[in-house]
């Protein structure tokens, strides 16, 4: 309105008080229908004047009072705040760049997951599900034991009876098991290689039916799993195949196997024990014959079957000699001590007492000289002795040599082990392998470790190059 009547107003104020000052009122409403109703005012005035014209309406009575408002003028932005819009605006953009580059990476990582580690599981997932050939394990579990040594001292006691007794011989058991031998044994006994060669089997699994022996080697490896527990002395063994009843014979065959082990052990423990007391016995019996052989020897030799007996009864003719040699020289002196002595009988006494003389002192050459054959009765009786006492010394190193074969023997049979077995092989009703959820599982770790590992490598090297 200020304008239609040309006032220079720089607010609605500012047009009021001019206008007010001219005389016209701004909030008549006829002069208000007046500039409507005007043809000469243009469209864009009319707008300005709609526009300036606002007010706000006050009152309870319901009578409105209009209040001018301010026109605000039109700010031109600086050249700080147009320069921190620009700033803003390139932050804006570069955000989006990067928005961009992450969905696009997030992409290509999703591809890379899905060709390295995605993929890869799930053709795990669809062989142990679909394609592998399922599998059943036998277990049994036996001990081998050793017979109570009754009467053990020592430290042989204080182990007797416990796993630590026979720990080498279940260590020796579980490596035979493991062995090609025990392998070529049961694929003579139980067809092992034709078996696992079947048709029906996966050909991850399968063995080629002109497969090496250490190619089958390693399949029954694989089959086969014997661990022995050193805390409790037990032997377990799992026995996998692709039948029930076959895992079960191939069970049982394997036990026999370590029955005949075990025997073979005890009796080449048995043997290395009794070796050298047998031999010893032997050479005893050998010195203690060869000794009564040679009092034998002696005895025919100088036709004296005890040297003892010879000389009791030489000492005992000697005796009796003597005896009558007294009586004799005594009724010598009597007569002797005669006035007038009877020479008739004195004569024949004489000579009878020469005679007994004589026969004491050959008796008596007999025993310390040698007489025909140039041997005295003591050289005889020396030798025999010798020679007895040789044969009490070898009879008592006989007996010596028997109480310690008996002894070896007894200590033997203490020796024996013997294999017991705690859980029978039954064969299964269910398939135990493959556990596919698990392997499937343990696919998808092996494979993200590997996408991991050579990505950090691709990662730093790229890091190096770069630099």
């Amino acid at each position: 309105m200020a304008q239609k009547y040309g006032l220079p107003a720089t607010s609605d104020f500012d047009a009021v008080r001019l206008l007010r000052a001219a005389g016209i009122d701004p909030f008549q409403k006829s002069v208000i229908m007046k500039l409507i109703g005007s043809g000469g005012a243009s469209r864009e005035d009319s707008a300005e004047a709609e526009h300036g014209s606002r007010a706000l309406t006050v009152g309870a009575s319901g009578d409105a009072v209009q209040l001018p408002q301010t026109i605000r003028p039109i700010k031109v932005p600086s050249t700080e705040r147009r320069a921190e819009e620009a700033h803003l605006s390139e932050i804006q953009r570069i955000q989006r760049d990067l928005a961009k580059r992450r969905r696009r990476k997030s992409a290509l990582l999703a591809a890379r997951l899905f060709f390295f580690v995605g993929l890869p599981t799930l053709l795990a997932g669809w062989y142990y599900y679909v394609v592998a050939t399922p599998l059943y394990a036998t277990k049994a579990e036996f001990v081998i034991q050793q017979a109570d040594p009754a009467g053990a001292q020592g430290m042989g006691g204080l182990l007797s009876g416990t796993q630590f007794a026979t720990s080498q011989d279940s260590i020796a058991v579980q490596g035979y098991l493991q062995s090609r031998d025990a392998m070529m044994r049961l694929d003579e006994d139980k067809n092992f290689i034709a078996h696992f060669s079947q048709p029906q089997i996966d050909p991850i699994q399968r063995l080629a039916p002109d497969a090496s022996r250490e190619a089958a080697y390693k399949v029954f490896q694989r089959n086969v799993k014997i661990a022995y527990d050193p805390t409790e002395g037990i032997i377990k063994m799992e026995v996998v195949a692709a039948d029930p009843q076959v895992s079960a014979d191939f069970s049982q065959a394997l036990i026999g196997y370590a029955e005949d082990q075990v025997d073979h052990l005890t009796q080449r423990l048995r043997a290395d024990q009794m070796q050298g007391a047998r031999e010893a016995y032997e050479q005893a019996e050998q010195a203690m014959l060869a000794a009564q052989r040679k009092v034998v020897d002696l005895q025919e030799q100088f036709k004296i079957l005890s040297s003892e007996v010879e000389v009791s009864l030489i000492t005992t003719q000697i005796g009796q000699l003597e005896t009558q040699l007294s009586q004799d020289r005594l009724s010598l002196a009597q007569m002797e001590s005669n006035a007038t002595p009877n020479a008739a009988r004195m004569e024949p006494l004489r000579r009878r007492i020469g005679t007994l003389e004589a026969e004491i002192a050959t008796l008596r050459s007999r025993l310390t000289q040698g007489g025909e054959g140039g041997t005295s009765l003591a050289q005889v009786q020396s030798e025999l002795l010798v020679a007895q006492a040789d044969v009490q010394t070898r009879q008592l190193l006989l007996s010596q040599s028997l109480q310690s074969m008996e002894t070896a023997r007894t200590d033997a049979n203490r020796q024996v082990r013997y294999l017991s077995v705690s859980v029978s092989p039954i064969p299964p009703d269910e398939a135990t392998y493959p556990r596919a959820f698990e392997n499937t599982m343990v696919a998808l770790l092996v494979f993200a470790g590997i996408y991991l590992m050579v990505s950090m490598t691709a990662a730093i090297l790229r890091e190096q190059v770069s630099a």
